[in-house]
C-alpha cells in the first residue's frame, strides 16, 4: 500500500509499477469538493492514475463508475463519470472493466442526511427488488475481484447494477 499526493501524482509513478490489475474506486462529492474539485478528483485523478498504471505495466483496469454515466449528460455527476469512462478506455489496457452500480449502500463516517434517508428507503426497497436501485459496497468489491480473476473476452466490459449483483454473489 502506498500513500500518494494526488496533486503530484506523477511523482508517485513507482507506486504504479509492476501490477497486472488496477482497481479504481476514487471519488468525492460536489458538496464536499465543489464542482471544480469534483471534476478534478472523479475525472482528472482517475484518468492520470489509469495512465500511470498502464505505463507501469498494468494489463487490466477495473473502474467503479456510476449508473447513468454519459459524457453528454446535462448533469455534472453523470457527465464526469461518462468522461472518465471514455478517458480510461482510451488509455489502451488489454482489458478494461467498468462497473456502473446504482446507489451504493454503505456506512459512512461523515454525516450525509439526505443520503442516509435515501439509503434507508432503498435498503427497504432492496428486500422487494434486490438489484433494481441499490447495491451494497461489499457486493461491488466482490464483483470487482471476480472481474480481475476472470476478465473474459473483449477489450472493454461494462457491468450494470444487475450484473454487478450477479457477479458479486459468486
Amino acid at each position: 500500500q502506498a500513500v500518494v499526493d494526488f496533486e503530484r501524482l506523477g511523482e508517485h509513478a513507482a507506486a504504479f509499477q509492476g501490477h497486472d490489475v488496477g482497481f479504481c474506486c476514487l471519488g468525492t462529492t460536489r458538496a464536499k469538493a465543489g464542482a471544480d474539485g469534483f471534476v478534478r478528483v472523479d475525472r482528472d485523478y482517475v484518468a492520470q492514475a489509469a495512465e500511470l498504471a498502464r505505463a507501469g505495466g498494468c494489463k487490466h483496469f477495473v473502474l467503479q463508475s456510476s449508473r447513468g454515466a454519459n459524457a453528454r449528460s446535462r448533469f455534472l455527476y453523470l457527465r464526469v463519470k461518462g468522461e472518465v469512462e471514455n478517458l480510461v478506455q482510451a488509455v489502451g489496457f488489454d482489458h478494461c472493466t467498468i462497473l456502473r452500480p446504482a446507489v451504493l449502500l454503505c456506512k459512512r463516517q461523515e454525516s450525509r442526511p439526505m443520503e442516509w434517508i435515501a439509503q434507508q428507503f432503498l435498503g427497504a426497497v432492496a428486500h422487494l427488488f434486490p438489484t433494481a436501485y441499490s447495491v451494497p459496497v461489499e457486493v461491488v468489491a466482490r464483483a470487482m475481484v471476480a472481474c480481475a480473476l476472470q476478465p473474459g473476452e473483449g477489450k472493454v466490459k461494462v457491468l450494470e447494477n444487475g450484473a454487478i449483483h450477479e457477479l458479486g454473489k459468486a
